[in-house]
């Protein structure tokens, strides 16, 4: 995995290039309907198969890239470091650290060294997520119900 400083946003060359393929990629994924179709690269005139999943995704890279946005792609079982994870999350390694030793995320321990699978670590940045919604809904009630906010 490389590391998240390492990613770079895209040209405006890229950008333009990945909104066109995008466009014209969208259009076409909806009239494929093998799980298998196969494409070919003008260039060499090889035609290959690839899975309709893996095109779908393509689309969404594009569309990302079009937009700007720097993208990485981990495989989902993908053991990652506290460091790396704490970069995911946002937050400070020790804090981290003390997170996996609250066991609020799974953990593996590798000798002295602590490894977090990428799905658990993704699993708890979500479940931290849709608690913070609760507590701004709660909050928003609240302000609400004094006053303070008006709808």
């Amino acid at each position: 995995m490389n590391n998240i400083d390492d990613i770079k946003r895209p040209s405006k060359e890229e950008q333009k290039a990945a909104m066109e393929s995008y466009d014209a990629l969208a259009a076409t994924l909806d009239q494929i309907h093998s799980e298998y179709p196969s494409i070919e690269i003008e260039e060499t005139n090889e035609r290959i198969k690839i899975p309709l999943s893996a095109l779908r995704l393509l689309a969404k890279i594009l569309k990302a890239t079009s937009q700007g946005k720097p993208i990485s792609i981990v495989p989902i079982a993908t053991e990652i470091t506290t460091q790396a994870a704490a970069e995911i999350l946002g937050c400070s390694r020790p804090h981290l650290v003390k997170l996996l030793e609250m066991g609020e995320i799974n953990f593996t321990k590798i000798g002295k060294h602590r490894r977090i699978q990428y799905q658990d670590l993704i699993d708890y940045r979500k479940k931290m997520k849709a608690e913070q919604r609760k507590l701004l809904t709660e909050i928003m009630k609240a302000d609400e119900e004094t006053g303070l906010y008006d709808s």
